[in-house]
């Protein structure tokens, strides 16, 4: 980290604080935790020094961040691959007449060949972008759209990010067909459904790997094993199961795939396109310009971006694992410590095939926005960053068969490298405190308690 720690003194002579840790090895856990980072945000402190007013809501300090499905903190080692590429090293990688280019385009080259390993592809199958939705859009629009005279149908599924579905909608306004498939109640498609839905003129499928809201993790080998069989590319959004999962493009038989940095503890606005080589797969840009990437994605690649990418792909290579089994169990803790003390909590999605660090619960007689809002302490979604700005309930949830109301009472907890004991402790209690607490208002938790059916009331307007 030695970049890093030179720009610390820095830091602190303009008001920075570091946390102090009883031990080194929660150092860099409590250092990346943003309930201790100091506050850079516009906000109001009055009577307590500590305090923030933001957007109308104050509260004692920065809160727990649990939010990891929305984005991940960069991991410091990460930061110092980045940070020679944006003070010393900051030639363009496409300048091919001076050393600053040459040095830059080597970096990219090197990021891409990390990449590529983790997915178990051929550096030359990946293109950087600028993120997963960018790579969704080209890679739905862009292999129907080239193979236009002869494939006129999409296959997805009801329950996939936003940017997928959009981009199936623009097509059926093109005139192609799109098949949207539901998902059983623990939130797995049914792959005999999935095969039986294939026509002749099937283009694309495209399923999620995990989901960003719930978490399960789609049967991919089953899924690419169909579609190699029927002759069909098989695309997956993996935004969320890189560096998670382990994932091997051949082996699932995978044709397309988008990637994203931020979600792997790497920096945000650039991501990858995984298509492959052989058999050829080819998609019609969507973009025009100078024709970088191999005309697939135009614009000047971000050496910075693309290395930090690279360097985060590295580390979740050689810390998958250690990582996995670590969350797994912070997960389990976590849900421990609410069941033990609140009744009627429902997982949603399946439990059994999940990625560990996403726990999405619904809370029975508790008003969600209240919840949510009783939270402050906690940084925790109720559904996908995307979407959030809807009040309606997650339509994930409803693609589960969930009940209206109990979509509208679910959190989603996200738990990552960083993340402490100590913060999965305090949510535990918060959240505990908070449900218990709006349940004491509820009429409807007394009534349910005493015994009375409430799906069976019939109830009056007036």
């Amino acid at each position: 980290m030695a970049l890093s720690r030179r720009l610390l003194p820095l830091f602190l002579r303009r008001g920075g604080h570091l946390p102090q840790s009883p031990s080194p090895t929660t150092t860099l856990a409590r250092a990346l935790s943003t309930a201790a980072l100091p506050v850079d945000a516009p906000a109001v402190a009055e009577e307590d020094d500590d305090a923030i007013t933001i957007k109308g809501v104050r509260i004692s300090g920065r809160p727990l961040y649990m939010d990891m499905q929305a984005t991940t903190p960069v991991d410091p080692r990460v930061l110092d691959a980045m940070l020679p590429f944006y003070l010393s090293q900051y030639g363009n990688p496409h300048s091919r007449t001076h050393l600053y280019g040459w040095e830059s385009d080597a970096a990219v080259e090197e990021a891409r060949a990390r990449v590529a390993k983790l997915v178990g592809a051929d550096p030359r199958e990946i293109f950087f972008t600028s993120g997963a939705t960018e790579c969704n859009n080209i890679a739905v629009k862009g292999v129907m759209h080239f193979y236009r005279d002869r494939r006129r149908h999409v296959i997805t599924t009801q329950t996939e990010h936003k940017c997928v579905l959009d981009s199936c909608r623009y097509l059926q306004q093109e005139g192609f067909d799109v098949t949207y498939l539901p998902v059983r109640p623990d939130g797995l498609v049914d792959v005999a459904q999935l095969a039986d839905a294939i026509r002749p003129d099937t283009g694309l499928v495209s399923v999620m790997a995990v989901n960003n809201e719930i978490g399960v993790v789609q049967p991919l080998e089953e899924i690419g094993r169909i579609c190699r069989e029927k002759g069909v590319h098989f695309h997956t959004d993996a935004a969320q199961a890189l560096g998670k999962i382990p994932i091997d493009v051949n082996q699932m038989g995978i044709g397309l795939m988008s990637l994203s940095a931020h979600k792997i503890y790497g920096p945000k606005g650039v991501g990858a396109l995984y298509l492959r080589r052989r058999p050829r797969i080819r998609v019609e840009p969507q973009m025009s310009g100078g024709g970088q990437e191999r005309g697939i994605r135009s614009g000047t690649v971000p050496t910075p971006l693309v290395v930090g990418f690279g360097a985060a792909c590295e580390i979740a290579a050689k810390e998958m694992d250690y990582d996995e089994r670590r969350v797994s169990a912070l997960q389990q803790r976590l849900l421990d410590g609410i069941c033990a003390k609140v009744d009627d909590v429902v997982i949603n999605g399946s439990m059994e095939h999940r990625y560990s660090g996403n726990l999405n619960l619904s809370f029975a007689y508790v008003e969600g926005e209240s919840l949510l809002m009783g939270l402050k302490e906690v940084a925790v979604s109720s559904g996908s960053a995307c979407t959030s700005a809807s009040l309606e309930p997650s339509y994930v949830l409803r693609a589960l068969g969930v009940d209206e109301d109990m979509a509208h009472t679910s959190i989603r907890f996200g738990i990552g490298r960083f993340t402490t004991e100590a913060e999965v402790d305090r949510a535990t209690e918060l959240t505990v405190h908070q449900v218990l607490k709006l349940r004491e208002m509820s009429p409807l938790y007394e009534m349910a308690k005493a015994g009375i059916d409430i799906k069976s009331i019939q109830w009056s307007q007036h």
